[in-house]
């Protein structure tokens, strides 16, 4: 199958045949339809974050299924599925108790003494995240998927794995956003629209979105924000607690920066909640104001959107079906796999929400 193979941080991917094994047991082979293209893969290709290479990078998929496993139950062949990166195993402590998204059992993965699902040059070749699905086929644990209504249009389902799932389960699941509550978000890229999004299905009174580009900051709107701030040229802090009179009750990181990571936490008011969802640079620290901890002001993280994916992806879709979650806006370019360094390049330069790359069918 065609793929884009990472090499090296710095350098552009490149389209090369990669083989794929035939399913085990537990596993699902899905053609690939449509996959988006997130930040977290820009943080291994730009070397932010390392990754053994060579590999196939993509974590936020969509497709059909070809062929399941003998002991597969979720899913059967003519599926259209999402992927997901928070692959489960179902019986550990985490995901007994209900948090599916902190599960991190070797289970849904071959072990060292198998045929790997991948190979390059006849060696095998590393999963990304249980996924890579800058590819024509991705060969999944079946935890690593679910089955969708077959009238959701898989590109913009495929945002729904990864953005979607991060922004908006971090106000649903992560923070427990409630009606009239007043929300802020910092960043409003693909999982800062999807936070934005998020607030208004959960009847946020308030939705502040904070971004330096206008385009950006006008896209938010569509979203449901209802107040708008340009950091370029703002005091962040002092303007969203003017306009709340004291601070907001959740505030939303999605960019994975020190200062806006500080900023979300100092724009609480008392009994707030700040939820970090961008990925900081590893090694950074935080500056708080102690303080301010006295006041029950709240920072936590969120991993994939505290998310039980197998039950939240449907609903999703079906908000989408319904009109009230935005996704078609998200997508601003629909590439081949052949342009995918161009959507890198767009990522770098911060001004697109999403670009999709669609396979050919």
């Amino acid at each position: 199958m065609k793929a884009a193979v990472f090499h090296s941080p710095g350098t552009p991917l490149v389209i090369e045949d990669v083989s794929i094994d035939k399913p085990g047991p537990h596993e699902v082979l899905i053609r690939t339809v449509a996959a988006g293209v997130c930040h977290s893969d820009l943080h291994f290709v730009d070397g932010m974050l390392q990754h053994p290479a060579p590999v196939v990078l993509g974590h936020e998929a969509a497709g059909v299924v070809e062929q399941v496993g003998s002991l597969v139950r979720t899913v059967k062949p003519g599926d259209h599925v999402v992927t997901c990166l928070s692959a489960y195993c179902g019986h550990c402590d985490h995901c007994l108790t209900g948090h599916l998204s902190l599960c991190v059992s070797p289970d849904t993965r071959r072990g060292k003494g198998e045929e790997q699902r991948l190979s390059y040059l006849q060696k095998p070749m590393p999963q990304f995240g249980n996924l890579s699905a800058f590819a024509e086929q991705m060969l999944v644990h079946e935890h690593a998927c679910v089955a969708i209504r077959r009238d959701m249009p898989l590109d913009r389902a495929a945002l729904i794995g990864c953005a979607i799932t991060t922004g908006a389960g971090a106000v649903f699941n992560t923070a427990g956003v409630r009606p009239g509550e007043t929300v802020a978000v910092i960043g409003c890229g693909g999982i800062g629209l999807a936070a934005i999004n998020g607030a208004a299905l959960a009847g946020a009174g308030r939705i502040i979105a904070i971004d330096m580009l206008p385009s950006k900051l006008e896209l938010a709107k569509l979203f449901g924000a209802t107040d708008v701030i340009n950091a370029a040229d703002t005091d962040v802090v002092k303007a969203v607690r003017d306009l709340t009179n004291g601070g907001v009750h959740f505030s939303f990181e999605c960019i994975g920066l020190k200062a806006t990571a500080e900023q979300s936490f100092a724009m609480l008011r008392r009994g707030g909640t700040a939820t970090l969802i961008g990925m900081i640079k590893p090694g950074v620290k935080l500056e708080l104001d102690p303080n301010h901890l006295l006041h029950e002001r709240r920072i936590q993280g969120s991993v994939m959107g505290s998310n039980r994916f197998p039950v939240d992806i449907p609903r999703l879709v079906d908000f989408y079906m319904a009109g009230k979650l935005h996704l078609d806006p998200m997508i601003s370019r629909r590439l081949e796999l052949g342009q995918i360094n161009e959507a890198f390049d767009e990522l770098r330069r911060g001004e697109l929400a999403r670009s999709v790359v669609v396979f050919e069918q």
